[in-house]
């Protein structure tokens, strides 16, 4: 049987503690929004819905371009669960798994994505849920038959404690799956570390057109 991945990603928060739209905040030359959706475009996910608030508009500017589907959650002050249950009425029914993203998690790598979903093939009937150092973290794969029972519990918390036999950790070396953006100083906590992850890529060497010059 093929196993297909969806992706959800949560951007409906009202951003109280930040005080302004913190999926549109910028990480390098793009929204944070747009880092999660072009690292999840990235691992091949085609069905890719994102849960927007009323920062619609500006979400959709940011998105532009992008293979995406939008919903919008019209309460800004609604529970995750309720952006969930928006979202999942626009996924195809017939994919074995959703990726539960949130948008205020950006640092989260294209390799930990991936091994999330190359889990989710060997063991399609999982929970699946990242931990860095000990730490469960985000995004979390639910089997669609499974996540579909948030519309009968409260919380996604509720339908992971519904039958922990059905729940597997995986250790990611991605600090990104904790590191989330609440207030300005997570914010710039996640810049240095953006910084940082740039600062690792190989350099191409200098010209030495000058010199020769």
């Amino acid at each position: 049987m093929a196993h297909r991945v969806a992706a959800l990603v949560l951007a409906a928060g009202s951003s109280r503690r930040m005080k302004t739209s913190k999926q549109l905040l910028l990480l390098g030359n793009k929204p944070v929004l747009r880092h999660c959706v072009d690292t999840l475009s990235a691992t091949g996910v085609q069905d890719l819905v994102v849960v927007t608030g009323t920062g619609q508009a500006a979400c959709s500017e940011a998105l532009w371009g992008a293979r995406v589907r939008t919903v919008v959650n019209e309460k800004p002050d609604s529970q995750m669960a309720d952006s969930v249950r928006k979202g999942l009425c626009a996924v195809d029914e017939t994919c074995s798994g959703v990726l539960v993203c949130l948008a205020d998690h950006p640092l989260v790598s294209f390799n930990t994505y991936q091994a999330i979903i190359n889990v989710h093939h060997r063991y399609p009937e999982k929970i699946i849920i990242p931990a860095f150092e000990g730490m469960r973290g985000h995004p979390s794969l639910f089997p669609f038959s499974v996540i579909s029972d948030i519309f009968f519990f409260p919380t996604l918390r509720d339908v992971v404690r519904e039958d922990n036999e059905r729940v597997l950790v995986i250790d990611v070396p991605d600090e990104g799956v904790v590191l989330d953006m609440d207030t300005r100083d997570d914010y710039r906590v996640v810049l240095e570390r953006y910084a940082l992850q740039k600062n690792d890529l190989p350099q191409r060497p200098q010209s030495t057109q000058r010199k020769a010059e």
